[in-house]
């Protein structure tokens, strides 16, 4: 416990889902966090907490957070670029508003928030931005998405090889999460819930992953147990990527 005592974060999409898992992570190691989303103040936003109402995707929302930030805490020791979002569509039905609304979050929002920070970061600080492994393997009917994420693993490592070792960049790639946006990624399929049965299946921890094993990583990334990691993009899925499409149960 306390493991990050003495340390700031800024972690962006913190409303729900992953991001207010890792909020609630790094607060209960000792973090004094940052958090901000499109919306209004969570009510149910530990007091501890600090919020700014925020378009990831505006480059003026963005310096404001950061100028939030560096008022409230001075360097900014971890930055999560957490805020996402997901369309389901394959490219021939998807709108240019699509590829706005999308890359705009995922993609310029993820390197907007890498520009403004890095020179307002504390001398090791840690970037952690998430990525999944759709940016590796292809979920059918999210074309943008998975691309967006692929540009999130790219950009990951080029801040660790320009930045380094000012600061330290990785990426952490979930898998299927069990939230709203895992379920509307199985809605795609023809048959969700033999979808749904099928990827359990294949998952070899025998169950999905919940929020807190996405926060649990984030912890570790931004504490000095990973000094030398940087430039990395960590897998977390249970199994689901390093196994065959032949199941054992199929011999």
């Amino acid at each position: 416990m306390n493991q990050l005592s003495g340390k700031t974060a800024v972690v962006t999409g913190g409303r729900q889902g992953i991001g207010r898992a890792i909020v609630d992570g790094l607060v209960a190691e000792g973090a004094r966090v940052l958090t901000c989303g499109r919306g209004a103040r969570p009510d149910d936003l530990p007091d501890v907490v600090l919020w700014q109402q925020t378009d990831i995707a505006d480059s003026a929302d963005v310096e404001a957070l950061k100028q939030v930030a560096c008022d409230a805490f001075g360097a900014i020791g971890t930055l999560v670029n957490n805020a996402g979002l997901q369309i389901e569509k394959t490219v021939v039905e998807t709108t240019d508003e699509d590829w706005d609304t999308l890359m705009g979050v995922n993609a310029r929002g993820v390197f907007l928030a890498c520009r403004s920070f890095i020179p307002a970061m504390s001398e090791g600080g840690s970037i952690i931005n998430i990525g999944s492994i759709s940016g590796n393997t292809a979920d059918p009917g999210m074309a943008l998405y998975n691309a967006s994420k692929a540009f999130v693993h790219g950009l990951t490592r080029s801040i660790a090889v320009d930045h380094g070792p000012a600061v330290r960049c990785n990426a952490i790639c979930p898998g299927w999460i069990m939230t709203g946006m895992a379920d509307a990624g199985f809605a795609v399929a023809n048959d969700p819930q033999a979808a749904k049965r099928d990827a359990l299946a294949r998952h070899a921890a025998g169950r999905f992953g919940l929020p807190r094993d996405v926060a649990n990583l984030a912890v570790w990334l931004a504490s000095d147990a990973s000094s030398f990691a940087s430039g990395q993009c960590f897998t977390i899925d249970g199994g689901l990527t390093a196994a065959s499409p032949l199941q054992p149960g199929m011999f």
